[in-house]
């Protein structure tokens, strides 16, 4: 059996078992957070207004990309704030990655697009990836 055969079939394999996004993507983000001055205070709320972390920089949070529902990419409002500094608050929300859009398009088709994929929250990357912030003096 040839290498390019044996390789064809484990794509076909995986693109049977689920979505491409599914097969090479993660439910959650490593969020790296830092800011000038450092030791700011980060709070980190979901869309829902739940707090999902506080501390300060710089840090590295996991946060999750999907809310569990179908279609459900999470949302995330990031809140940095120091004393004699200007407070910012940064948007980081979710987008459809390449393995959702053009793996997909070659290897999970339909099952992945409209099935596999928008469950789990795979399919997403968040934008911003990491917080590089620069708070202004008062």
């Amino acid at each position: 059996m040839s290498r390019l055969f044996l390789g064809l079939m484990l794509a076909a394999g995986a693109a049977a078992l689920g979505g491409c996004a599914t097969i090479v993507g993660d439910e959650t983000h490593p969020m790296p957070i830092n800011s000038q001055p450092s030791d700011a205070s980060v709070v980190i709320t979901d869309e829902k207004g739940t707090e999902v972390f506080r501390g300060t920089t710089p840090a590295t949070v996991t946060l999750q990309k999907s809310d569990g529902t179908y279609w459900g990419g999470k949302t995330h409002t990031v809140q940095l704030m120091k004393d004699g500094y200007q407070p910012q608050t940064i948007s980081v929300t979710p987008r459809p990655n390449g393995w959702y859009i053009a793996g997909n398009l070659v290897f999970g088709g339909l099952i992945g697009w409209f099935l596999v994929d928008p469950w789990n929250g795979h399919m997403y990357k968040l934008s911003p990836p990491n917080i590089e912030a620069t708070l202004p003096a008062r």
